[in-house]
């Protein structure tokens, strides 16, 4: 049987009322919780959720309005065969 180890964790008091009972509701206590987050975390070889921000960034927001306006608009954007034809126009205006 292995050894144990204490984590001491300080969390709002709100969240940790309401994680215990939605842990308790699925029949699962706080330390079980946590012991399942780290085993899967563990077999997973990372967080075992996908992370991500709530909302994009302004500068986000707008490069994807930009792409929202060049896909409904091609015609009034210049087109590439390939990568190389960009680099060489990009090349000579500099």
């Amino acid at each position: 049987m292995s050894t144990t180890a204490n984590i001491n964790v300080r969390v709002d008091a709100d969240l940790k009322k309401s994680a215990e009972s939605l842990f308790h509701d699925l029949g699962l206590t706080m330390p079980g919780a946590v012991t399942l987050f780290l085993r899967s975390a563990v077999n997973n070889y990372g967080i075992p959720f996908e992370i991500k921000r709530a909302e994009p960034d302004a500068v986000t927001k707008a490069a994807l309005a930009e792409y929202g306006e060049m896909k409904r608009n091609p015609d009034r954007y210049k087109r590439y065969r390939s990568a190389d034809e960009l680099l060489r126009e990009v090349l000579q205006d500099t």
